[in-house]
């Protein structure tokens, strides 16, 4: 069972059909901790301007997106990493539905979100990806893997679900079981890439 974060930077939900994907991140996770030698991330070049909001973030300007490469040109790139394999993201779903949009030849095997085992803790904190990092004081770690990026940017935030996943699983699960196990003890189903956006498979029911 191939394990792979993701996380995605958008130009927002508000350009429905036509938002734009920024930047992207990969990381694999072999023996539940993110392989770094294997991280993949890119800025991408969206082919127009895009307006300053406060959801897009900090650093993803026209003139740094202008010289990156075009998501034609990253695509290729992708499928290989992500295809047959499981993607794990927090609010997976989000992030799979303008994947999905944009990169056909993308197909994974299924889906693991980390929004939704965090949601079966009763710590009374949010459910935000930093909020939860802070709760398991992992914020530290994922500084250390990517000292380059920060959070809400695409590889601090995808090292932060490479880190979390375990620790999740473990808060929530006996903790000898390991990723994999969960997900096979889970029957999370292959990726149907004619079913509707909003359909996912998820860890736990």
């Amino acid at each position: 069972m191939e394990l792979v974060a993701i996380d995605l930077e958008g130009s927002g939900a508000q350009d429905r059909a036509n938002e734009a994907i920024l930047e992207i991140a990969l990381v694999p996770i072999v023996d539940g901790r993110p392989d770094m030698g294997a991280a993949y991330c890119t800025l991408i070049n969206p082919g127009r301007s895009i307006p300053r909001r406060p959801w897009i973030s900090p650093g993803l300007t026209d003139s740094v997106l202008r010289d990156a490469p075009t998501l034609a040109e990253v695509e290729p790139e992708l499928a290989p990493r992500i295809n047959g394999k499981h993607l794990v993201g927090h609010n997976v779903g989000v992030d799979w539905r303008l994947l999905r949009r944009h990169c056909p030849s993308v197909t994974p095997a299924g889906l693991i979100d980390t929004l939704r085992l965090a949601r079966q803790l009763d710590h009374g904190i949010g459910r935000s990806l930093t909020s939860v990092i802070d709760h398991f004081a992992l914020a530290s770690d994922v500084d250390q893997l990517a000292p380059d990026s920060a959070p809400h940017r695409a590889l601090w935030d995808t090292v932060a679900v490479a880190l979390l996943l375990p620790v999740l699983s473990r808060a929530i699960h006996d903790p000898g079981v390991r990723p994999g196990d969960l997900v096979e003890a889970a029957h999370t189903p292959a990726i149907d890439p004619h079913s509707t956006p909003q359909s996912q498979p998820s860890l736990f029911d």
